[in-house]
Formats: C-alpha cells, sequence, structure tokens
C-alpha cells in the first residue's frame, strides 16, 4: 500500500476538501485525485464523495480512516528509530564484565541524556561488518591484528592501556607475591580457555608467549569465568591471566590472589572504531569524552605487541 495515498487520504478527511489537501501537501490537485483514486483501486471501494462544500467520507472511509492514521503514526515511528540523532547510540563491548564495558559505564554516568544500546559481538570481523552496515555505531577492539589491517573507511584511536594481572589460588607458588615479573612468570603454566584462534586478543596473546617465552595453554572448552576461577582456585599448578579492569567476584573461600606484572607490564590496547561517515551526534560526545582520559600506554615499564597501530 503506497503511504503518500494513505497520507493524501489523511490529508483530504482533515481538510474536507481535495483543494485545501492539495495546498498542505505542496502538490496539485491534479495529484491528489490520482493518489485516491489509485488507494480507491487498491482497496476495493469509494473513500469519498464529492459534494457542493468538498468532500465527504464514505462509510468505507469512516472505517479505514482510523486504520490509516495508524500505518502513518507506524511509519513515523519506524523511521524515527533509525534516524541518526534520534535513535540510540549502539556500541560493541566484547563483554560485559571486561574494561570497555566499565569506559561505557563512565559515559553513561557522565552524559545520561544520551540513549545508548550496548551489545556485545565477539568476532572483529563481525564487528567491522556491523560498522560498516550501520548496524551499530562503534566498537571496542585491539587494533589491529597482525596481516589484517582496518578498512579505509574505518576510524581508530587509542583509548586505553590496560595492565594485566596474573590470577592465582592461594596454594600456588607466587600466591603471596605483592608482584611477579615476566621473566618470573616463566615455566608456569598460564590456563586461558577463552582464547580463541583468530581473534585480536588470541593474536595478542601469541606475541606475549613469543616476545618472553611463557605458557599459556587454551586447552579444554570454555565454560565461562565462573569455572575458570573454580578450577584456578582448585589446582595449584595453574594460573591465568586477568585484565586489571576485569571484573569479577567469587567465593570468599577460593582464596584467589591478583598479582601486578612488572618489567615489563603487559598492556593491552583498547582502541575505539568508527565509521568514518557516521554522523550520529553522539559518537562524536563519547570519542570527546574517552580523549579526556590519556590512554596511559607505550609507557617506559609496559609492553605492547609490536602490530598495535600508534596513536
Amino acid at each position: 500500500m503506497d503511504l503518500e495515498a494513505v497520507r493524501t487520504f489523511a490529508a483530504i478527511a482533515e481538510a474536507g476538501q481535495f483543494q485545501k489537501a492539495a495546498v498542505d501537501l505542496s502538490v496539485t490537485q491534479q495529484a491528489v485525485s490520482k493518489r485516491v483514486a489509485a488507494l480507491e483501486r487498491d482497496l476495493g471501494v469509494r473513500l469519498f464523495t464529492r459534494t457542493p462544500r468538498g468532500a465527504e467520507l464514505t462509510i468505507d472511509g469512516q472505517a479505514f480512516l482510523p486504520h490509516a492514521r495508524e500505518l502513518l503514526s507506524v511509519a513515523e515511528r519506524a523511521v524515527a528509530s533509525v534516524r541518526t540523532g534520534r535513535r540510540p547510540l549502539r556500541v560493541d563491548v566484547i563483554n560485559s564484565r571486561g574494561a570497555a564495558s566499565g569506559l561505557m559505564r563512565g559515559f553513561h554516568r557522565t552524559h545520561p541524556e544520551i540513549d545508548l544500546d550496548v551489545v556485545m559481538l565477539v568476532e572483529i570481523d563481525t564487528a567491522i561488518a556491523a560498522i560498516r552496515s550501520g548496524t551499530v555505531d562503534a566498537s571496542f577492539r585491539a587494533v589491529a591484528a597482525p596481516g589484517r589491517p582496518l578498512p579505509e573507511d574505518i576510524e581508530s584511536v587509542r583509548v586505553l592501556d590496560e595492565p594485566l594481572q596474573l590470577l592465582t589460588g592461594p596454594a600456588h607458588a607466587l600466591a603471596d607475591a605483592k608482584s611477579v615479573t615476566v621473566a618470573e612468570l616463566v615455566g608456569h603454566r598460564i590456563w586461558m580457555p577463552g582464547i580463541a584462534p583468530g581473534t585480536e586478543w588470541g593474536a595478542y596473546y601469541d606475541d606475549l608467549v613469543a616476545e618472553f617465552g611463557l605458557t599459556i595453554e587454551a586447552t579444554g572448552p570454555n565454560f565461562g569465568s565462573d569455572v575458570l576461577l573454580d578450577t584456578i582456585a582448585d589446582t595449584p599448578a595453574l594460573a591465568t591471566f586477568m585484565s586489571e579492569q576485569t571484573r569479577l567476584v567469587w567465593p570468599a573461600g577460593h582464596g584467589l590472589r591478583r598479582i601486578p606484572v612488572t618489567d615489563p607490564t603487559p598492556v593491552y590496547p583498547h582502541s575505539l572504531l568508527w565509521h568514518r561517515d557516521n554522523p550520529h551526534p553522539a559518537l562524536a560526545t563519547l570519542r570527546a569524552h574517552l580523549a579526556a582520559t590519556p590512554p596511559g600506554g607505550d609507557a617506559t615499564g609496559t609492553w605492547v605487541p609490536g602490530w598495535v597501530i600508534p596513536r
């Protein structure tokens, strides 16, 4: 059904005249008549009766009018839902417990007037496709994985370099250390079942192993953080890496330790990605908010992989 014809029908019903409706719609009276005739053909009924005073709704026209108004209202809501500046800013944070989620919570506290849709996409290819199609406005990622440069229409900026920490159970050999150097981790088994091949964090840990000779095991299925914490708490031979700002809760009896890693401190490079032609006004506000806090990476005593794009 032609929405312009429906809009014209509703305008005539409101004005009571074809000529007045034509003026209101900024079209000719002939165009108004053609639209109504086409709509009547589609519906198989007459909608108006012409009178000396103008146009009156037939019984069928009276029955159709409330539905026509609802159709127009639904169409307006559909357009508003995707109109830049009137729809929520959609941002991919990968997971709900990580640093990116924390950055967006901080943004929301600072700008509660901005509507947000927060989504979680795993693969970087999925995130980039979503940015290019407009499904999401921005995504937090490590930029970029070796041999996988960003498309030319995707912009990025480093927003946070997050230190890694070692997470151990109470019986681990390093459990009582106030901090550990990277060299002291050589020979210890670091279990990280969440490392997925082909992801940017998979490339990050591959580079970390190659640089420092660490032993990182990704064996076994990934049952989530609760099972990971249970296993680390109960197995003295295993530890894991945890990003500094990852939010975790575990039972008091687990006795887990979060231990800073130093000399150098491995930092995970978070970047914000967006399409260069995205006009959403809240995207500029988000970028300005993130730029107000320097990421703090590439400083003396830190390590980031060599394939990360410089700021």
